[in-house]
């Protein structure tokens, strides 16, 4: 028998890769914990992305390549994946900062 069901709401961080050097650094440091040693690497890795303009994501599918405007989501175990704007659009919404 086929059933219906609701997702869970749930509260997660995203950012929107705008495909500038400034933002692929801001989504490298996040997705790597802010890490100061990771700091020279990441400044590298934000310079290729924009250029190259992609972000490679690796996720439990595999890797997977985020273009400018998709957004970058950390999951509820702390997994990352990117997202297109549309899809992004019609299933989240954003909250408050105090529900988090």
């Amino acid at each position: 028998m086929i059933k219906k069901f609701r997702k869970k709401p749930v509260v997660i961080e995203a950012i929107q890769w705008d495909g500038t050097e400034q933002s692929a650094l801001e989504i490298v440091r996040w997705m790597n914990g802010n890490s100061p040693r990771f700091e020279r690497v990441a400044k590298g890795l934000a310079k290729t992305c924009a250029k190259i303009g992609k972000i490679n994501i690796e996720t439990k599918e595999g890797d997977i390549n985020a273009i400018p405007y998709n957004w970058i989501i950390k999951g509820i175990v702390g997994e990352f994946y990117p997202c297109k704007p549309d899809i992004f659009a019609q299933t989240y919404e954003q909250v408050e900062d105090d529900e988090s």
